[in-house]
């Protein structure tokens, strides 16, 4: 009688961990992209290349957690969503396809791709997340270099900032919105940084 209790239970061990595999686990995550903005029109500049470097952020942006801070100096993250990859490689891969798009340089790349680099925009990631504290609104914030990779020299350095409200609820409005708050400043750091290179 032991035995077969024994037996009993370590095929009831056996079976739960198959249980899970077949969808008895808990839910997948919600996962979200940015996108690239179409570009404003501008003026090309001639045959320059453009390095997008890996953003810098603090931890709590270095993730693939979407933040919410419910009141200031507090983070949370949204249940049941996640970005694409760490934030810091969506911002830099979307930051890239905008300057791409425009049309306006030589060669737009990403570290590892081999280009002859004329300069580099190096990204803070400074701020970007929800804000459910007085009304609930995205807040981007992503502070730029232009560096001259020829001699190590910064051109110039500017803090980009946008946001706006969330219109609808869950995870869908909060993404949407943090993706419009970032196509405003990708178009706005492009156009800045055509014009001081």
């Amino acid at each position: 009688m032991r035995l077969k209790t024994c037996l009993a239970a370590a095929a009831l061990v056996l079976f739960l961990p198959g249980c899970a595999l077949l969808g008895g686990g808990s839910k997948p995550l919600d996962t979200y992209d940015l996108t690239a903005p179409q570009p404003d029109a501008g003026k090309r500049a001639h045959r320059l290349q453009v390095l997008i470097a890996n953003p810098t952020a603090i931890k709590a942006f270095d993730s693939q957690n979407i933040v919410i801070e419910p009141k200031p100096g507090m983070i949370e993250y949204l249940k049941g969503a996640q970005w694409a990859d760490r934030l810091p490689q969506v911002v830099r891969a979307r930051l890239a396809e905008t300057f791409q798009k425009s049309g306006r340089f030589g060669g737009v790349g990403q570290p590892g791709e081999g280009l002859a680099i004329d300069y580099q925009i190096i990204v803070d990631i400074r701020s970007f997340d929800i804000r459910v504290n007085g009304g609930e609104h995205a807040d981007v914030e992503l502070y730029i270099r232009v560096l001259n990779d020829r001699n190590g020299v910064v051109r110039a350095e500017k803090l980009f900032s946008a946001t706006g409200p969330v219109s609808g609820a869950g995870n869908d409005a909060y993404v949407r919105a943090l993706d419009r708050a970032f196509g405003q400043v990708a178009n706005e750091i492009l156009n800045w940084s055509a014009s001081v290179m």
